[in-house]
């Protein structure tokens, strides 16, 4: 009877073990409703389980793609990504979000957000410029197509400090080129420097820099 008992036992472990290998078990999963998944993904962005608040969205979007709350899954998991620093992931998802919704009321928030992505990733003056000028770029249209929104105003400071980033580029470049007796470089990049960001004050640098190429020039010319 022993025997008996515990082939029954043996029997029903295989069958559970299959049904799991089968996928069977996923099955509970996909059960969950999307108001358990939002309040899954929501739990887990407020304690900053990040991840964990990307997976729980992700299935409230893909297994309830109609469902009142997929729109806002989609927004959230551009904001897990930004605050997981993986920003080629969150500019992916805010850019699609935008492009698919629109008219919707959050896209001032949605490129605000795109802008930050760049903004955060913006170096020293002797880095690559991308990130300022691309930050720049977002930050100008959320500014021009809704100059009423918080967001557009939140976005002018950051424009200044691109701005600052950017004039503060052309002067490295300008300087190393003065440097290594480029001049004729150093004089495109100063007159660049001043024609488009006259309110910097590496642009009032660079101006004082402008007769001393063109005084170099000339003396090149003079030796020629």
């Amino acid at each position: 009877m022993k025997t008996y008992s515990w082939f029954i036992i043996l029997v029903l472990a295989l069958v559970c073990s299959s049904c799991a290998w089968l996928g069977w078990g996923e099955e509970e999963e996909m059960n969950k409703s999307a108001n358990l998944l939002l309040s899954e993904g929501t739990s887990s962005f407020r304690s900053g389980d990040y991840k964990s608040a990307v997976r729980a969205y992700t299935d409230l979007k893909d297994w309830y793609p109609f469902s009142q709350y997929a729109i806002l899954a989609e927004l959230k998991i551009a904001d897990a990504h930004y605050e997981l620093e993986e920003y080629e992931e969150a500019i992916f998802a805010y850019e699609d979000f935008e492009k698919m919704h629109p008219k919707n009321e959050a896209i001032p928030y949605v490129i605000y957000k795109t802008g930050l992505c760049w903004f955060d990733q913006i170096g020293t003056v002797d880095r690559d410029s991308t990130p300022a000028r691309k930050s720049l770029e977002v930050f100008t249209r959320l500014t021009d197509q809704y100059p009423d929104s918080k967001f557009s105003s939140m976005a002018e400071n950051n424009k200044k400090v691109c701005l600052e980033n950017l004039a503060g580029h052309e002067l490295y470049v300008a300087d190393f080129y003065l440097k290594t007796k480029k001049y004729l470089a150093a004089l495109k990049r100063y007159e660049y420097l001043a024609q488009n960001f006259p309110r910097t004050k590496q642009a009032k640098e660079a101006l004082t820099k402008i007769p001393e190429c063109k005084k170099h020039l000339d003396e090149e010319k003079i030796e020629n």
